[in-house]
């Protein structure tokens, strides 16, 4: 119990009483509070029409040790989540990819509990602690701007193919990054996979690694420049990942044969890996001293080694900051992924569904757009309602399936408010 205490209260300290103090030094803590809300309805296609909700409240702090103790260069980094609501792909659409990406790691936990130190006059940074994978690579801002899990909050092949640690399941972690020139890095991780912990009602506070099943290392050389520096903002990627934990195979048991008419478990393997490329580019800006512009982007994932269920997905899309005249900080965005299956996954879903009673092959892929429409209410809160369409629903969730589902048509809305600026407007 000392240990939630000791957690409880350090958060109170730096998440509440800035709220309570106006003489409270923003120099030793940077505070962050927000809600995030994601409604989705299907209206066509699926397993049924039905409509579902998923909502975020985040905490955050980040102390400046410097200040606190005398730490040169040192940041505390804190945050917490409740994650509440329902997955609309469970509840009616039969596929495995929500489209509220909000949803998942159920509860109120800890997520980020870690030290960031600089050296070089900031070239080097070291991070190490409780941390997630996804938050530290192929993350990217323009997440904000979509609903749908298959690119938000990053491309779903590296968690189809990998055990790459999702917000808000955090686990023991290190990374290092190096800045070689002021636009050029290489960046590297370490981080252990605790599924365990990954179950609804988990706390994050357990930090004991009997459940541990290995680790992950993604890596990355990158580009990138800033609104600041450049007047077409740019980020280039290219990268992986190698991932040291148990898995499944997509089909065989250990005796070599088809798991799914033998009823034995699929054969345990360990080792695997993946590659990724990735741009994120300012096409279009006619006042530099605006962010009214037209961002291009787009990403490449594929397998590097191991027996997967994914061979590669691709996605790319826009984004368009400032719409009307008098609308610089609404956007229009869009985004289109495509997940291709392996030959095993596949083989394995039709051997499934004969042996259910159904006829013919499932779909190599699945395919998911979205098109939404950003609106700055005021500068603390913003809706985004948004379309979504995905074609050839996967088996996954089903693999017994007796036929294919109809191509899944759903409106959905998402909301964000930013309560850290709304508490600080009040004072």
């Amino acid at each position: 119990m000392r240990i939630y205490t000791a957690l409880i209260s350090l958060i109170y300290f730096c998440l509440v009483s800035p709220v309570m103090a106006e003489s409270f030094d923003t120099n030793l803590v940077k505070w962050s509070s927000s809600y995030t809300g994601e409604a989705a309805s299907n209206i066509d296609g699926g397993k049924k029409e039905k409509s579902a909700y998923a909502g975020q409240l985040y905490l955050g702090a980040d102390i400046n040790l410097d200040k606190a103790f005398g730490w040169t260069d040192t940041t505390l980094h804190l945050a917490a989540t409740n994650r509440h609501g329902n997955n609309l792909a469970e509840k009616a659409l039969g596929n495995s990819t929500s489209v509220q990406e909000i949803y998942g790691g159920q509860g109120s936990r800890l997520v980020l509990f870690s030290l960031e130190k600089h050296f070089f006059d900031g070239k080097l940074e070291l991070e190490a602690g409780r941390m997630v994978a996804n938050i530290n690579f192929l993350g990217s801002e323009l997440c904000q701007y979509f609903q749908n899990n298959a690119a938000c909050g990053n491309p779903t092949f590296v968690f189809r193919t990998s055990s790459f640690t999702w917000w808000p399941v955090s686990s023991w972690a290190a990374r290092s990054k190096y800045w070689i020139t002021p636009n050029v890095y290489a960046h590297i991780g370490v981080y252990e996979d605790n599924s365990g912990h990954q179950d609804d009602g988990d706390h994050g506070v357990v930090w004991n690694t009997h459940e541990s099943n290995g680790f992950i290392v993604p890596f990355t050389l990158g580009y990138k420049t800033s609104w600041d520096t450049d007047r077409y903002p740019r980020t280039y990627e290219f990268g992986g990942w190698y991932d040291k934990t148990d898995y499944s195979d997509p089909l065989k048991d250990s005796a070599g044969n088809n798991a799914v008419e033998t009823g034995n478990p699929y054969e345990e393997l360990n080792g695997r890996s993946g590659i990724f490329a990735r741009f994120e580019q300012v096409v279009y800006r006619p006042d530099p001293d605006s962010k009214r512009s037209l961002t291009i982007f787009g990403a490449a994932l594929t397998k590097g080694s191991g027996e997967l269920a994914v061979d590669y997905q691709l996605q790319g899309g826009f984004v368009k900051r400032g719409t009307f005249d008098s609308r610089n900080d609404d956007t229009v965005a869009f985004v289109v992924s495509q997940q291709h299956y392996s030959r095993d996954a596949m083989k394995d879903l039709t051997l499934a569904r004969k042996l259910n009673g159904g006829s013919g092959t499932p779909a190599n892929n699945q395919v998911m757009m979205e098109l939404s429409y950003g609106y700055q209410l005021t500068p603390q809160i913003r809706v985004q309602p948004n379309i979504q369409y995905i074609i050839n629903p996967d088996q996954f969730s089903e693999p017994g399936r007796k036929k294919d589902l109809d191509n899944i048509f759903i409106l959905g809305l998402r909301f964000d408010v930013n309560l850290a600026d709304i508490v600080t407007s009040l004072k």
